[in-house]
């Protein structure tokens, strides 16, 4: 237990480091950049390097952050709530909206002031698009999903860095005799291979579907099997591939155990984060509201929410505690 605690600090570690050099930088340059107008930031820097500062003028507007009540959403509620309270605002939380519908509802009925959602859930669920039709880029699909909501009356902040997606995973020990890395690598080599999906992999393009059509991949057998398997039909060897998620904590856990490939066609949608919220709400609450958003999810590599969702699935803290350990690592709050 002690190893596999070690290697889920390591990207603390990490942000601690670069937290700590942006700092040293910040100090040891002149300040040049003068203010656009309005209230002053709640932010040291507009990069989102430093401390989140309060800003008094923040106290008297009241926020309400959500998210959908599954662990690694209630992580980035708390983190935007904690990053918004310090930033001097008012803030309350409602981290059980449940399904994405009723998260969307929320926000444009007003009931919460923002929530976080993935960009490929926004086109494919919200706004029709098939799953082979959503920008595997991110900032593509950020675009594209803000286009939409705008004719709702919402907006949509820049993505998060980090993207929840499907992916290739394997045993690291299949992977290095095969010598894997892409997905590409596969050719000449998928045909010797079980994969292992959930049923409606099938279908999906960014599962079975893709891997054949457009990675032109043929597998020696594919079996459905109920997603919560995906990691035992690995260990128990009856799949040498199976279908995970990029934000699974086991590939922080266990990264010595498992590995996934880099998709290097881009071809499944992206799954990176969108603050959604409304103009109202930026209007009212004023520059620091997008600022604290962007700055401290800066930060959220793909990594970092690894090892996030690890903290609060696998070693049970609270989302809320893992979230004030994010914060307090990257130096945004003290």
């Amino acid at each position: 237990m002690t190893s596999k605690k070690t290697r889920l600090r390591a990207a603390f570690a990490m942000l601690a480091a670069l937290a700590l050099a942006i700092g040293v930088a910040a100090c040891g340059s002149s300040s040049s950049s003068s203010s656009t107008g309005g209230s002053s930031g709640s932010t040291e820097a507009e990069g989102g390097g430093g401390a989140i500062a309060e800003n008094p003028e923040n106290g008297s507007v009241n926020l309400t952050i959500g998210s959908k009540n599954f662990p690694e959403q209630e992580i980035l509620g708390e983190i935007y709530a904690q990053g918004l309270a310090a930033a001097g605002y008012k803030v309350k939380s409602d981290l059980s909206l449940g399904s994405e519908t009723v998260a969307h509802k929320a926000v444009k009925s007003g009931a919460v002031s923002g929530y976080p959602e993935y960009a490929s859930t926004a086109l494919t669920s919200f706004f029709g698009l098939e799953p082979e039709e959503v920008p595997a880029d991110a900032t593509e699909a950020w675009e594209k999903a803000n286009e939409e909501f705008e004719k709702e009356g919402l907006v949509a902040f820049e993505p998060t860095p980090f993207a929840s997606a499907n992916a290739v995973g394997l045993l690291k020990t299949t992977a290095e005799k095969y010598e894997l890395e892409n997905v590409s690598d596969l050719e000449g080599v998928s045909e010797k291979l079980s994969l292992y999906g959930s049923p409606e992999c099938r279908e999906r393009i960014d599962c079975l579907a893709g891997l054949e059509k457009l990675y032109g991949l043929k597998f020696k057998s594919f079996h459905p099997v109920d997603i919560g398997l995906r990691y035992t039909v690995l260990e128990k060897g009856q799949a040498d591939l199976s279908i995970l998620f990029t934000t699974d904590p086991q590939l922080s856990a266990d990264s010595d155990k498992f590995v996934i490939l880099e998709d290097d066609k881009h071809v499944f949608p992206s799954g990176n984060v969108l603050f959604v919220t409304t103009p109202k709400v930026v209007e009212e609450a004023g520059p620091d509201y997008e600022k604290t958003i962007l700055q401290v999810q800066e930060g959220l590599t793909l990594e970092v929410v690894q090892e996030l969702d690890a903290r609060v699935e696998l070693e049970k803290e609270t989302p809320k505690a893992a979230a004030a350990a994010y914060l307090e690592s990257t130096g945004l709050v003290g």
